[in-house]
Formats: C-alpha cells, structure tokens, sequence
C-alpha cells in the first residue's frame, strides 16, 4: 500500500476477533503493568526503572507499559467485556480476561486508597485540585474514565473538590451529577492553577502536555497542604520532595 501499512485478507469471524483480540492485548499490557506496579509499592521498588528494564526487550517494547490509574473510553472496557460475554455464552472461561478487567477495575481506586492513608477515611473539611478528567489526553471522552470513579469516592467521603480539564469541562457537567455543582461538592475552573487554591493535595489523573511542567513554585504557594498524588508518574518524587513537596506515584 502507499502509505506502507500492511494489508491482511482473512475471514470475517477472523478479522474481528483480530480487532477483539488487539484491543484486549493492550488492556492486557495495562493491567499487567499496574499489577507490577502494587507490588512496587509493597516491596519499595520503583517502577518506572522495571518500565525501562522490560520495555528495554524488543519482545515487550515499550508501548502500554506506563503504570496509572487504569484505562477507560470506549473501545478497551467495552471489547474486554464483549470478548469475556462470548466466552461465557460458549461455556469457556476467560481467566485471563477476567484478570485484566478485574484488576482494571481495582487501579481505578488506587488513587482514593492513597488519598485516604494520608488523609484519613473521613475527608470532611477536606478540598482536592484535581488535574484532568478525559480517561486519556486529545479528547473529551469521559466514558469509564478513571476521575469519576474518584470523584464519587472522594464527594462521598465528605470531601469538596475543584478539577481542571484542558478540553474535556463541557463533558464533565454532562456526566457528572448536577447536585454536586449546585451543592459545591464539585467545582469546574478554566485554569490548571485555580483549581489548587486551598487544595489539600494536588491530584494528577490524566496526563495532558500542560501538566508535565507545571511551575511547582507557584503550586506550592497555591497548596494548603504541598502533597501531590500523581496518578501517571508524571513527575520525578526526589525532586519533588526537595522542594519540600509529598509525593505519591504509582509503584513510585
């Protein structure tokens, strides 16, 4: 072909398992890597030097490899679910399947974990600046996305919170309940720096280019408490942590 992609002639039933299967792998690889990444945080080892060292392998490479708070959108959840109803409507067990979406959906507590071993399980009183709402940077998709699972355990822990999203804040006050920006649990705002304003910590969740050089100067000015929860090893802990900041990463 023109443009140098390959060009396969199969089946229908074979061409779309094959689109099934591929969207599954990668899920695959994500959930892997955020299990890899749980047992980082319990053995005190980071992870992000693990990414490299496999990553280094051409076998594995280096593509969906990155520990974060587990993917969303349309097209993962929705072929692992598809793939795993298929299995069972043939009486077979999809085990693995089971796995990727079963650990999927406990990365996307992960972050409500940490916030509460810092914070305590009451977070009444307590005010978050959460960065990023899109389930992934280039688009205002907000289906199965990690922040609203967070959003909810955080509103319902008694917490109130102010989030940012570069293109993705129309989306949100559609998806997300009208009470909580009526009531003041949830607030939206067009700059990445108000929405840190008396923050207890900063809440990375989604990892669009306008947050990975933030100026941490001004953040910590902006923190009432300098604690920041990156969800996507945006950031590197030892030089956050000598401008005096907390830091909680994923297997960091």
């Amino acid at each position: 072909m023109r443009t140098h992609e390959r060009l396969l002639f199969m089946g229908v039933k074979e061409a779309e398992m094959t689109k099934y299967a591929a969207n599954c792998m990668l899920a695959t690889k994500i959930s892997f890597m955020n299990e890899i990444a749980g047992l980082c945080d319990r053995l005190g080892v980071d992870v992000e030097d693990v990414r490299q060292g496999i990553g280094s392998d051409s076998r594995i490479g280096y593509s969906f490899i990155y520990p974060g708070v587990g993917y969303g959108g349309s097209c993962f959840p929705k072929d692992v679910k598809a793939l795993i109803h298929m299995a069972h409507a043939r009486d077979f067990e999809p085990q693995v399947l089971l796995a990727v979406e079963a650990r999927n959906e406990a990365q996307k507590h992960m972050l409500f974990q940490k916030l509460s071993a810092r914070f305590g399980s009451d977070l009444s009183g307590r005010h978050f600046g959460l960065w990023g709402l899109a389930f992934k940077p280039g688009t205002d998709d907000m289906r199965e996305a990690p922040s609203k699972v967070l959003l909810h355990e955080l509103v319902g822990a008694g917490a109130t919170v102010t989030a940012h999203d570069p293109v993705a804040m129309e989306a949100a006050r559609r998806e997300l309940p009208e009470t909580w920006f009526r009531e003041g649990k949830l607030k939206l705002v067009d700059n990445q720096y108000d929405a840190l304003l008396g923050a207890d910590a900063l809440i990375l969740v989604t990892e669009w280019k306008p947050f990975r050089h933030p100026d941490f100067d001004r953040i910590k000015k902006l923190l009432r408490s300098a604690a920041v929860f990156d969800g996507r090893n945006q950031y590197d802990p030892q030089y956050l942590r000598n401008l005096g900041f907390e830091y909680f990463g994923v297997g960091r």
